[in-house]
């Protein structure tokens, strides 16, 4: 469904599983960090007004998941942690269309997103199924089911306003380009992505 041409290294969940404190704080990061993305691109294209709309209800969720997650921290008398440089988004970046046309950076703005939320679903598809916490395992279920529908409407919104076969090519490149990104980045049970 997700169309990712690399899976998450095994590894990965098994050492998010050893540290949940971690695990959980970067993962409450990457939710301030989505709230914000979509804040910014409504900020940067108040006139796109199809995704205005789609994206004032994802502030909200996005929002109500950091508050979720610091609420899972505090269940467990873990505390929130520092925020951490996020490998992962840097290297996805960095295949961004710095020089190219302000729609096609628009573009790339909604694929990056769609992609942080497609791994992102990924991931807690793996945390829901194989922790051992099953209160846990239902918290991510029910993430995941909403990151898959967050990388839904990025793929959406980018069809509303470009051809079908631009967003599929560009989509593919961008998957092509995490793929390497993925290669590179060392095996780590303390983030997310």
């Amino acid at each position: 469904m997700l169309g990712l041409k690399l899976a998450t290294d095994p590894r990965w969940v098994n050492l998010a599983s050893i540290t949940i404190e971690e695990i959980l704080t970067d993962h409450a990061y990457c939710e301030q960090k989505a709230t914000t993305n979509c804040i910014s691109l409504i900020q940067l294209y108040p006139e796109k007004v199809y995704m205005v709309e789609k994206l004032i209800p994802i502030v909200t969720e996005e929002w109500s998941h950091f508050k979720l997650v610091t609420e899972e921290l505090k269940k467990r008398n873990l505390r929130l942690g520092n925020q951490r440089q996020d490998k992962y988004v840097v290297g996805l970046y960095d295949f961004f269309k710095k020089g190219g046309s302000p729609e096609e950076r628009f573009l790339d703005r909604l694929l990056i997103a769609a992609l942080i939320e497609a791994r992102s679903c990924e991931r807690f598809r793996l945390l829901s199924l194989h922790l051992e916490d099953e209160q846990l395992k239902h918290f991510y279920h029910k993430l995941m089911i909403s990151e898959a529908g967050h990388y839904r409407l990025f793929i959406d919104i980018a069809e509303q306003y470009f051809e079908k076969s631009i967003v599929k090519n560009r989509w593919n490149q961008w998957l092509e380009h995490e793929t390497v990104v993925l290669e590179n980045l060392e095996v780590r049970g303390d983030r997310v992505h």
